[in-house]
């Protein structure tokens, strides 16, 4: 495992008390909603796939408390305006997430939900129903193949992020089918969208998600053109108007064709 900035130690140390145990847990395999169909549609029509983030805070900027029900109509709202998924925090002390939210956010939207969390032990995969799951690759270290391989034959699909060439290597011998570039550093949580640049040429035949430090129109398209598939957006799409943020980055390639 990656050595960890003091902020990432503090929250897998809080997870590991949150963890369920094994004998509460049910391992039945989900029927998950199709990722990457949605994101060849959204490219067929030169939109943006995007992932927007049901996102009530973060450890350095607290943005508002999310009831289920808030977390539900804030999705509807990222839905209608074109998002191609919705992720769901569901780390509670350091993002104010919660499994309810997560819970309430898939009953309510018909595209796929990704649940965003510090995965630590496989008994969280089978926690809450999610089309896809957040696996962190410079957490998971040597149990990264595991983790995956769990997942999928669980029926989620796992989204393995990475934020530096060694992860990305050890992500790329997984059967990971979508790769997450995170353009903050989580040993200096430094956010560096050139990042995404470096990483998405060496990847070939996955998903390439841009994660972090994306919230201009000018970000999105610049992500996209750095070889990215998709964009996920949290903080600036909640801290704006939900729906007209998340339809201005959907959109931002025409923006950029107006010019």
């Amino acid at each position: 495992m990656t050595l960890m900035h003091q902020i990432i130690n503090e929250i897998i140390s809080s997870t590991r008390n949150r963890v369920p145990l094994a004998s509460n847990m049910m391992t039945l395999r989900i029927a998950s909603r199709d990722f990457r169909k949605n994101i060849r549609n959204k490219k067929q029509k030169g939109l943006i796939p995007l992932i927007s983030e049901v996102k009530p805070s973060s450890p350095n900027r607290f943005i508002r408390n999310v009831t289920p029900l808030e977390a539900a109509g804030i999705a509807g709202q990222m839905e209608s305006a074109g998002a191609s998924a919705i992720s769901v925090l569901t780390e509670p002390d350091f993002f104010k997430g919660s499994i309810e939210n997560l819970i309430s956010v898939r009953e309510n939207v018909k595209i796929p939900v990704l649940r965003k969390d510090f995965i630590i032990s496989k008994n969280q995969i089978h926690e809450v129903e999610s089309d896809l799951i957040l696996l962190i690759a410079g957490i998971l270290g040597d149990e990264l193949d595991d983790f995956v391989n769990e997942a999928i034959s669980s029926g989620r699909e796992p989204l393995v992020e990475v934020h530096n060439s060694d992860e990305l290597e050890n992500a790329l011998a997984t059967r990971a089918n979508i790769i997450g570039i995170n353009n903050r550093d989580l040993t200096t949580m430094k956010v560096d969208i050139t990042t995404t640049e470096k990483l998405a040429p060496l990847i070939s035949n996955r998903i390439i998600i841009s994660e972090s430090g994306i919230s201009s129109p000018d970000d999105a398209v610049r992500m996209m053109d750095a070889g990215s598939d998709a964009i996920l957006v949290g903080t600036s799409i909640m801290l704006g108007n939900v729906y007209e943020k998340t339809y201005e980055l959907v959109h931002a390639l025409n923006t950029k064709n107006d010019h």
